[in-house]
């Protein structure tokens, strides 16, 4: 029987020491487990906790698993503010900028780890999916389509819907890594690697979009 969500209490938010000890456990347990496998007891053991207390700050095993999702796709969003460059020379560096922060968030191992959660829980916890889609890549994609218009209000990029332009830039930036990354096929990129995919995404994307009379000193740096 579905057990009743408990009333709010004083540690019920975001930043509460039980919560984040709950979370971690909870996590762990998933991913040694699996979701089915994974009891709200063991969970409770782990966090060093009362069921109680764990019934207090979450419904059900499935509300632990969509906090634990909400709590890891941090590490996916932008961690800095993009600029609104002026020059083609100014938009290539804060593109690169840009590429090298988004492959460190989706290549950390907790984000991979919350990738391969997700998947395996798909079939009963399509929302978990979503969640991450949501947190992850449509914040970001929001981000770089805000960019890319700017850099065409300012002349700096042909004309074309920015939001696909935005999605084009991902796709060249990914390179189809994550899905190895995910079977653990090839080893996560080091920094210099990453810095390098960043470059090389904007590279092909400003000679596919940026304007045909751009400076041909800068256009022979691309």
């Amino acid at each position: 029987m579905k057990r009743a969500k408990a009333a709010p209490t004083q540690n019920g938010n975001s930043d509460s020491p039980i919560r984040a000890r709950i979370l971690s456990a909870a996590f762990s347990a998933f991913m040694e487990r699996g979701f089915e496998g994974a009891s709200t007891l063991e969970i409770a053991t782990r966090a060093k906790v009362s069921k109680r207390e764990l019934y207090a700050l979450f419904e059900n095993k499935q509300a632990m698993l969509a906090a634990c999702i909400a709590e890891r796709t941090k590490h996916m969003r932008l961690p800095l503010e993009l600029s609104a460059p002026d020059t083609i020379a100014a938009l290539a560096a804060t593109l690169t900028t840009y590429g090298a922060a988004i492959l460190r968030g989706v290549f950390h191992p907790a984000a991979l780890a919350t990738y391969r959660l997700a998947i395996a829980e798909s079939d009963r916890s399509p929302e978990v999916a979503r969640m991450l889609d949501r947190a992850g890549r449509e914040a970001n994609h929001r981000e770089l389509t805000d960019l890319l218009t700017h850099a065409q209000a300012r002349d700096l990029l042909e004309a074309g819907d920015p939001a696909v332009m935005a999605e084009q830039f991902l796709a060249l930036l990914g390179g189809g890594m994550l899905p190895r990354l995910l079977l653990r096929v090839v080893a996560p990129p080091t920094r210099a690697e990453i810095e390098r995919r960043a470059q090389s995404a904007t590279q092909s994307f400003l000679i596919l979009y940026g304007k045909t009379n751009m400076p041909r000193n800068i256009r022979s740096r691309l």
